[in-house]
């Protein structure tokens, strides 16, 4: 089978010319596209002809149409670039410096967003781990306190544990479900008692809205209102990592207010549907904001006049409503055109639990690893030039477990990236069930 050979023919295009090489390593790959020569390919700095000379490459063909290959980078909507509103508005910033509280245009998008979320106070971060990280710092004074949370969350999994390198915070984690929620009852089961000197202090449990690794499932109000419930019982904080909170709010078709009211802390990132290329927000009530304050300036995060990146915020928030309609549509269109390929032998998913920019795809071949049909996915062949022609693309989705695949919507995808994202898709599979015969 193609997908399991050592050695795949692949293409290179640069304006007319095609070249063929050999399958290289998937480590020494990146994209490459040059404004100036349109040169599209999955080399690194080294030329074509090293390449060629190396791998024992075939002869040039001439492609017809002299067109480059479109490349649909699903892998994540961090990928964005600012568009010419953000740049003009970030060119045109009025700054300060921000260490001091004088930066204009950071004020200015805190105070936003505490409206957004009905809360008192806000603070402008570099990235959502610290943010994320800086939340959990500000609400456990004290090193071994203990925060519950989800066993496939992003704070969990992705972000080096930092709460317990950095803050001597203790993880508690709770079984995910498929949704992105977790039962109630074992939550509470997990509350330490306070009076056992050997255990831990709970201090705080975390919730994260849209789930990443489920899918971008968008959490029940129902379900945050009833954790909620449970940690002011118990005097503990509710920590929201809203990364793609805005995602989660237009899926419910309601604003922040209404998932933040059951929380006492958020961090929302505007580098990912949002599309601004830097920063995330935080916010909680004054005494958490003036103590994350001083975690910001000990975890590096201080920046003398990023309003430079907070004035594309500010755009990217306005643009909001319009990036999630456009992401959210063209996940239902992918995924509903995945489905439609029919009885497939190789892939499979479930259209309903698309609630958001995010898509995940199975392998049904035990045979057939998700980095096997990433790589596949990354190639172009001379006969799927041939077939394909002007809709050939190489399609890069990211492998999420040994088999499954999870690709991303975001607002520099298009509807045509998407049609020929699902013809890849096609022609693959139809590979597969040829060469598996």
């Amino acid at each position: 089978m193609a997908l399991l050979r050592n050695s795949v023919r692949l293409l290179t295009f640069k304006r007319s010319d095609i070249s063929i090489i050999n399958y290289y390593p998937f480590h020494e790959a990146v994209r490459t596209i040059s404004s100036s020569t349109r040169h599209t390919s999955l080399l690194t700095n080294k030329n074509v002809n090293e390449y060629t000379q190396k791998y024992h490459s075939g002869h040039l063909m001439h492609f017809e149409d002299g067109k480059d290959v479109r490349v649909v980078d699903m892998r994540s909507d961090v990928l964005t670039k600012p568009n010419k509103a953000m740049r003009k508005a970030m060119a045109e910033a009025e700054v300060g410096d921000d260490v001091f509280r004088e930066d204009p245009t950071i004020l200015k998008i805190e105070t936003k967003v505490a409206e957004m979320f009905g809360m008192e106070s806000a603070l402008f971060v570099p990235s959502g781990t610290m943010g994320n990280l800086i939340s959990i710092m500000a609400h456990c004074c004290n090193r071994g306190e203990e925060i519950i949370l989800g066993d496939q969350s992003h704070l969990f999994l992705f972000e080096q544990g930092g709460y317990a390198q950095v803050a001597g915070v203790h993880p508690m984690p709770v079984v995910n479900r498929k949704d992105g929620t977790f039962s109630i009852d074992e939550m509470k089961r997990k509350i330490r008692p306070i009076d056992d000197p050997h255990q831990p202090i709970t201090r705080v449990i975390s919730l994260e809205d849209t789930h990443n690794a489920c899918g971008g499932r968008v959490l029940p109000l129902a379900f945050i209102e009833e954790v909620s419930a449970v940690a002011k019982k118990h005097d503990l904080v509710l920590h929201m990592d809203g990364a793609r909170l805005m995602n989660a709010c237009y899926a419910l078709g309601c604003p922040p207010g209404d998932i933040t009211r059951h929380c006492d802390s958020v961090s929302m990132c505007l580098s990912k549907g949002l599309g601004a290329p830097i920063g995330s927000v935080i916010a909680g009530n004054k005494f958490f904001i003036e103590r994350a304050l001083r975690h910001r300036k000990v975890l590096g995060g201080g920046m003398r006049q990023p309003g430079i990146i907070a004035a594309a915020g500010l755009i990217a928030l306005s643009e909001s409503d319009m990036r999630m309609s456009h992401d959210h549509k063209l996940a239902k269109v992918f995924a509903e055109g995945i489905q439609a390929l029919g009885d497939n032998p190789l892939l499979e998913i479930d259209v309903t639990t698309v609630e958001s920019n995010i898509i995940m795809v199975n392998i049904k071949k035990s045979n057939i690893t998700a980095e096997m049909l990433t790589k596949r996915l990354r190639e172009v062949t001379v006969d799927e030039a041939q077939e394909l022609k002007n809709d050939v693309a190489k399609v890069v989705v990211g492998p999420w477990s040994v088999s499954s695949v999870r690709a991303v919507t975001h607002f520099d995808i298009s509807e045509t990236d998407i049609e020929n994202a699902i013809k890849k898709f096609a022609y693959v599979t139809k590979e597969y069930c040829q060469q598996s015969l």
